[in-house]
């Protein structure tokens, strides 16, 4: 669906221009295209460290594509292993941390659990890599959010330019309508850049990392009523807010 929210945009403005009696060549503008991306990139670039830039890229791949996070199975497993803990203790649930099937987080809370962390200390520990979780997250979409920030800008920029070189050829007044027509081509690259894909990539990107987050969350609490002993009732009562969630 994201995908065809960019094109239903993208189609809008062509056949608006279009059905205006435009010619939908006059949208399409090299040099204007160029300064616009490059102007944006470059600033991004020098504004944010690469590592940020490279994870930001990176976090596209799986953006649109995203599997569901398994609130429901998360928490079933939770119980199972609170089930198993207070039966058999902590050591039981040792080789459950070396499953395939469960992430990172988890794995390495668990471990945690197995190790006979103090719940007081594991709380401690789960907050500060949740908290490492949700500031990587919002730093990458904060690069999508820059760069539709600058774009407008450098639009303006290209369409500056485009103007200037309008303006030399005042001597031939049948080429400067099409000069500044294409100058102006820049002011919507910019702006259509910004407000059709940039701004709602970093929109997307939180709402995508917010129920991850909500993810991390059910599994913290889970692993906090493991830690201190608590019944299953307890845990399954903790964990019920959180089993309806969906992508």
């Amino acid at each position: 669906m994201a995908f065809s929210g960019l094109l239903l945009a993208l189609i809008s403005i062509v056949v608006a221009q279009w059905w205006h009696g435009g010619n939908l060549w006059g949208l399409l503008d090299g040099p204007a295209l160029l300064i616009v991306l490059g102007g944006t990139l470059g600033a991004v670039l020098l504004q944010t460290p690469w590592p940020q830039c490279k994870a930001a890229v990176l976090a596209l791949k799986g953006l649109f594509n995203a599997k569901p996070w398994p609130f429901y199975e998360q928490a079933s497993r939770l119980l199972h292993w609170s089930h198993q803990a207070r039966q058999e203790g902590f050591l039981a649930l040792e080789s459950k941390a070396e499953l395939t099937t469960i992430d990172d987080f988890t794995r390495q809370g668990l471990q945690w659990v197995v190790d006979g962390t103090e719940p007081q200390a594991l709380e401690q520990l789960l907050d500060n890599e949740l908290s490492r979780i949700e500031e990587q997250k919002e730093l990458e979409a904060q690069v999508y959010e820059a760069m539709g920030g600058y774009s407008p800008t450098i639009g303006i920029i290209g369409a500056v330019l485009g103007l200037i070189q309008a303006m030399s050829n005042l001597d031939d007044p049948s080429q400067l309508g099409t000069g500044i027509a294409v100058a102006f081509v820049a002011t919507l690259y910019g702006v259509g850049l910004a407000n059709l894909l940039l701004l709602p990539l970093a929109n997307r990107l939180r709402s995508v990392y917010r129920l991850e987050l909500r993810y991390r969350e059910l599994t913290a609490i889970g692993l906090l009523a493991i830690a201190r002993g608590e019944s299953s009732l307890s845990v399954s009562r903790q964990l019920a807010q959180y089993q309806g969630q969906r992508q």
